[in-house]
């Protein structure tokens, strides 16, 4: 049986411990004193000291992995999937070896956008100077310049970045579920033009650099024997406490710092800055957007701040289990009535794609993405939100289109506005209502 070596470094304290426990009281101090070490102690860092290096390969080569034709992620040399417990008891250091392997999948992802999809990579601001941080979007070569439809597509939170719906699904799944380009390729094929968000990228980062506070004993007008006999005591402190460090996080990590990108500082601000220096100057005559969980929040943001231009320029929005909130983010009621009309979120559920799910809030008509699982929400709604696009193109400026739904449980608008209720609630007495006469009809039946 192997013992690692924080165990070992434990051992004695815990023998010394029991051996205490056998005198009698005066021996109690001597046991405080050792709980309170044991309590300072942090053995998630203390196991540490048994991991291998952190140093992992920058290809996917140097992991011996590659995508095969189904654009599945597999072992050159054994066909396996990842695997990520690569080694045993080291949870810490397979996940930085998940990690790497994640930002590797993220470049392979930036080359195939502007490979295999022909997207050019676009630096923002669009008038950044040569020193500040930048980001970047993609674009297809009409994004601008066509006339008549124009996709843009919005990923979530998290570690995803510009092409990709879920870091899992790409390592774990294949490429088609855990990317957008089916859904950039397939709407090249349609004719639309194509901008591709990078909503995560708010920031660079760069080592923080170190500070070297003078000993305010400088200045004192203390005596120089009692200054150098403090100097002396900081000193001996100072060491101390860099070997107790060096100890206890070998692998310690260089020190961050962030430096944010400029008016694209978070998902909302990035959504914003997008619209205004591409989305809007569009030529296109539709504008379509595909926004999957946090992203369907930056949409939503989106609009509360540019709601006439929205409104003006943009046909129809797919949600995929979006986590906007009409009533925290404060969308207004004329919002709140045009999502209705012209958005659809695919949720997570068990029911069979595009079947109603009932909601709570007074926003778009919730359907089924045929799945439970939240990450897989954009891929499996893929038909039916290029279907549903169709259908918004053909209906746009005739009578309102029906949500693409199995069966339908909207109630018609008119049946329950009540003029002497404030507009603010006006939603809420809707769906309160709609659950009464449910809790009704079930005691009927019972």
């Amino acid at each position: 049986m192997s013992i690692s070596l924080s165990s070992l470094i434990l051992l004695p304290i815990w023998i010394s411990m029991a051996q205490i426990q056998q005198g009698g009281p005066d021996e109690k101090e001597k046991t405080t004193a050792l709980k309170d070490l044991l309590s300072r102690i942090d053995l998630d860092e203390l196991m540490k000291k048994d991991e291998p290096p952190l140093d992992f390969p920058d290809t996917l080569e140097g992991f011996e992995y590659a995508f095969n034709e189904k654009g599945q992620l597999r072992h050159i040399k054994t066909g396996e999937p990842f695997v990520f417990n690569y080694r045993e008891d080291l949870h810490r250091w397979n996940q930085k070896r998940y990690e790497a392997l994640g930002e590797i999948i993220t470049k392979y992802v930036y080359e195939l956008l502007e490979k295999d999809c022909n997207l050019k990579k676009i630096s923002i601001p669009v008038d950044a100077t040569e020193s500040e941080p930048k980001s970047f979007i993609f674009m297809s070569e009409d994004a601008l310049t066509n006339p008549q439809k124009l996709m843009v597509l919005i990923h979530g939170s998290g570690v995803v970045r510009a092409g990709q719906w879920a870091r899992r699904l790409i390592i774990n799944e294949d490429l088609d579920s855990g990317t957008q380009i089916p859904f950039i390729k397939r709407a090249m094929d349609e004719g639309y033009g194509v901008i591709v968000l990078n909503p995560n990228e708010n920031y660079i980062e760069v080592e923080k650099p170190k500070i070297h506070v003078q000993s305010s004993s400088d200045s004192s007008d203390e005596p120089a024997e009692k200054r150098e006999r403090k100097d002396k005591v900081s000193k001996e402190t100072k060491k101390r406490r860099d070997f107790y460090e060096k100890y206890r996080n070998p692998q310690r990590e260089k020190e961050m710092m962030q430096l944010y990108i400029r008016e694209n500082g978070s998902p909302e601000e990035h959504a914003i800055y997008v619209w205004d220096h591409f989305i809007a100057q569009s030529a296109a005559e539709n504008v379509f957007f595909v926004a999957h969980s946090y992203g369907g929040l930056a949409f939503v943001e989106l609009m509360i701040q540019r709601e006439a231009d929205v409104k003006s320029k943009v046909t129809a929005v797919a949600l995929t289990d979006s986590v906007h909130n009409v009533w925290h983010q404060e969308a207004g009621k004329t919002i709140r009535e045009w999502m209705r009309e012209n958005c659809c979120n695919w949720v997570s559920s068990s029911e069979p794609l595009d079947t109603s799910v009932e909601s709570m809030l007074p926003d778009c008509p919730r359907v089924s993405a045929g799945t439970d699982r939240h990450e897989l929400t954009s891929w499996k709604s893929f038909p039916s939100i290029f279907k549903f696009f169709s259908e918004a193109s053909e209906a746009k400026g005739g009578s309102p289109r029906p949500a693409p739904t199995r069966r339908s449980h909207r109630l018609k608008h008119e049946e329950l506005i009540c003029n002497d209720i404030p507009a603010l609630f006006e939603d809420m007495i809707k769906c309160t209502q709609k659950r009464r006469r449910t809790v009704c009809l079930l005691r009927k039946m019972t």
